[in-house]
């Protein structure tokens, strides 16, 4: 691999013009496409297999007239102080308001709350049901735009009025100012990094270009394929993130070798084939990870998969590719000022001038080989002690309770629960198919008794059949909340109780409704974690295997993945369940934590950790097969990776946090876990444990058994076969590389 990349990096080197253009070419046709392409809207969750989505295939059969998971507004009515809707001038209000809305575009049907007995026992509030006969996805501007001046017509006349439900639900703002905060703070980090604006900009450069293709190809296939704005944001952010880093791993690998004295066309080649290897490496990791998120069997997870998989193979081309094209262009200029006068001819090379200068990675390496145990333990404990909230975890999906105040989906919400009780806003919907049932009535009303008497059940309303007279629906409402931990165990009270009336009559039911399909998700998501964490970390470390040729690192970089990811995850439960510090990123709700974040995260993490295991310990394989001491080798990978392995963290971690300011609950989760993991990831495993970890295991971290030394297959991530295969006259005299302090410290 290390001598196919080689090549790779050299013809790039010298075809920089017709690589330029070509990626040129690619970013106008991916902006092209995607300015011209319908735009998408989200769409509710769905998950085969489970009740409640059979319930839905159900209803859709049964009653065509009617979309089961069409747009449905809520036209909520509160009289003002002293008045009650139920007054002549209110009432003849809130008709009129309904009149300007019925028989309108996309309407199904309005419900007069005076008949329907949609007004509180106060008499204050009321609310009408609007249904569409489309989804919340295909409702047209004039729609929305006829709901909302509805609405305005009633506040007119002195009510107060707020809209709930699915038909104003909007996309997330795909750019604000946490974001660009979050760019320049990579930007920062890049420059004090690298000490060069052409170094730093080219990193950023060449990341914009890889998250330009993606974001425009994901705009472009939206309809079709079904990606909603959370695929775009979920590419932008892995995009940048790993665009930015693995450009700057190949752009500070070819600073080593021109100050070590290598033409520059020499010096692309060798870091596309050491550096970019490990990029190669790290990229398919993340991108197997997010693939296989489709396992889980959720469409919108694997759509995000896969949007965020091919943000991140474009970033691993555009790594391998154009970074090394515009390397061509700058040539010597991605060196700082300082450098550049150092190794010009008859200068002393600036490794060796700076050889008895160590910096801060060398520094801590050496901290570490002396007090392995103590920084092992304060770590560990450290995380273990983050981690512990992860024990109260608990996955749900944000409704209208989870909105800001400001909006008015979340004040209908409010208006909802005072009025008619917190199950209000969670209706649970009982589909009866008595198609192989004998008596239907019977059936049915058997089901009504039973569901009337399940303890949690406010009201069950009576049922409604379709025309074949076959299939049988009512409406139960909880006493509590729908993300409560009492209204999932009154879904599943109501099915057991049911399940009787199953054997009795012969009849099927279904419990289904937005509530039960998110308490379903959930609890496939949780089923499914430690599967999907079992196959993640089966596959860190055979992969880590075949890259290391060890068996003791593979498991230990396993088992500080867990450490990091139960770390992020015990953040999640801190600030979104119970709240800590939830006013400083504008959480004005607390709640379950968002059921796709766990397994989400684990995929992501997966691969952004395993970046950091191989940039790191690359060097110091690289030093231990070339004659050094495990301590040796520990010194040399912090010294040439350290640095560089921070920066990345750091920016990482920037532009993930710059998502946290989004008012969408699935990018602000996202971007808390994310973060967090990362930092924990890099600055605790990577930089703390894993030193210490290998300093105590010595030389048995490279041992690896006989039998598997035949069987895996060599991919020589450490450009090994360069010394060998690139001609002699390429190779860097052995004089401007620097020796290693053998014997001037205890390790």
């Amino acid at each position: 691999m290390a001598t196919f990349l080689y090549r790779i990096g050299r013809w790039a080197f010298r075809r920089r013009r017709l690589v330029g253009g070509l990626w040129l070419g690619a970013l106008l046709l991916a902006v092209a496409a995607a300015a011209v392409a319908p735009a998408a809207e989200d769409e509710d969750l769905s998950m085969p297999g489970t009740e409640s989505q059979k319930a839905f295939d159900l209803l859709d059969e049964r009653f065509p007239e009617s979309n089961s998971q069409g747009a449905e507004a809520r036209l909520v009515f509160q009289a003002p102080d002293g008045q009650r809707v139920t007054a002549r001038e209110n009432k003849a209000t809130v008709k009129d308001t309904l009149g300007s809305l019925d028989g309108g575009d996309q309407v199904a049907s309005t419900t007069d709350p005076y008949k329907t007995g949609a007004v509180s026992k106060d008499g204050t509030i009321a609310y009408s049901t609007i249904t569409y006969t489309a989804d919340a996805a295909d409702l047209t501007g004039p729609t929305k735009t006829a709901l909302e001046g509805a609405a305005s017509q009633a506040r007119d006349a002195g009510l107060t009025v707020e809209i709930g439900g699915s038909a104003l639900e909007a996309e997330e703002p795909l750019g604000g100012t946490t974001e660009i905060v979050g760019v320049v703070v990579a930007a920062v980090v890049l420059v004090l990094t690298l000490g060069s604006l052409v170094a730093a900009g080219l990193s950023l450069l060449t990341a914009f270009v890889g998250v330009a293709i993606a974001f425009g190809l994901v705009s472009a296939l939206a309809v079709p394929l079904g990606l909603t704005s959370t695929v775009a944001i979920l590419a932008l952010m892995l995009g940048l993130a790993v665009g930015i880093d693995y450009a700057l791993f190949i752009t500070s690998r070819f600073r080593d070798e021109l100050a070590r004295g290598s033409e520059p066309e020499e010096a692309a080649g060798r870091a596309v084939g050491t550096a970019g290897s490990a990029v190669v490496f790290a990229g398919a990791t993340v991108f197997i990870a997010l693939v296989g998120l489709g396992v889980v069997g959720i469409p919108e997870l694997t759509r995000m998969g896969m949007g965020g998989a091919g943000a991140v193979a474009l970033a691993v081309l555009v790594a391998l590719t154009l970074v090394p094209a515009l390397f061509g262009f700058f040539g010597r200029r991605v060196l700082s000022r300082r450098v550049r006068k150092a190794t010009r001819p008859g200068s002393e090379p600036a490794a060796s001038t700076a050889a008895g200068r160590p910096g801060l990675g060398t520094r801590w390496a050496r901290f570490v080989l002396r007090r392995p145990v103590a920084v092992l333990m304060v770590a560990g404990l450290g995380l273990g002690a983050v981690a512990l909230p992860a024990l109260s975890l608990e996955l749900g999906l944000p409704g209208d309770e989870s909105k800001s105040v400001e909006t008015t989906q979340r004040r209908a919400y409010d208006l909802l629960s005072d009025g008619f009780g917190p199950g209000f806003n969670g209706p649970l919907t009982v589909v009866v198919d008595t198609s192989e049932s004998s008596d239907t009535r019977a059936a049915t009303d058997l089901v009504v008794t039973t569901v009337r008497g399940v303890d949690g059940v406010a009201s069950a309303g009576e049922p409604v059949l379709d025309k074949a007279g076959d299939t049988a629906v009512l409406t139960a409402v909880p006493e509590t909340a729908p993300n409560s931990g009492e209204t999932k165990d009154l879904v599943h009270a109501i099915r057991d109780a049911v399940s009787g009336v199953e054997a009795d009559t012969g009849a099927d039911i279904l419990v289904t409704g937005k509530t039960a399909m998110n308490i379903d998700i959930s609890e496939a998501m949780a089923d499914a974690l430690v599967p999907y964490l079992t196959v993640v970390i089966g596959l860190a470390v055979l992969l880590l295997m075949v890259v290391f040729r060890s068996v003791l690192v593979p498991i230990k970089a396993a088992l500080g993945f867990l450490l990091s990811v139960g770390a992020a995850f015990g953040v999640l439960v801190a600030v979104f369940q119970w709240g800590w510090a939830a006013d400083l990123i504008g959480i004005e709700q607390t709640g379950p934590v968002m059921s796709l974040m766990p397994i989400l995260i684990i995929g992501i993490v997966f691969g952004l950790a395993m970046d950091y295991e191989v940039f790191l310990l690359t060097r110091m394989r690289e030093t231990y097969v070339h004659g050094g001491s495990p301590g040796e080798a520990i010194v040399s990978g912090f010294r040439h990776s350290g640095r560089v392995v921070a920066a990345a963290a750091i920016i990482m971690v920037s532009v993930f946090a710059g998502f946290i300011g989004m008012t969408n609950p699935t990018i602000q989760t996202m971007g808390v876990g994310l973060s967090a993991a990362v930092a924990f990831d890099a600055f605790v495993v990577r930089m703390a444990i894993v030193p210490a970890v290998l300093a105590l295991l010595g030389h048995r971290a490279w041992w690896l058994p006989r039998i598997l030394n035949r069987v895996l297959p060599n991919v020589d991530i450490e450009g090994e076969a360069l010394s060998r295969q690139v001609p002699a006259s390429a190779t860097v005299p052995e004089a401007a590389v620097p020796p290693l302090p053998v014997g001037r410290h205890r390790y």
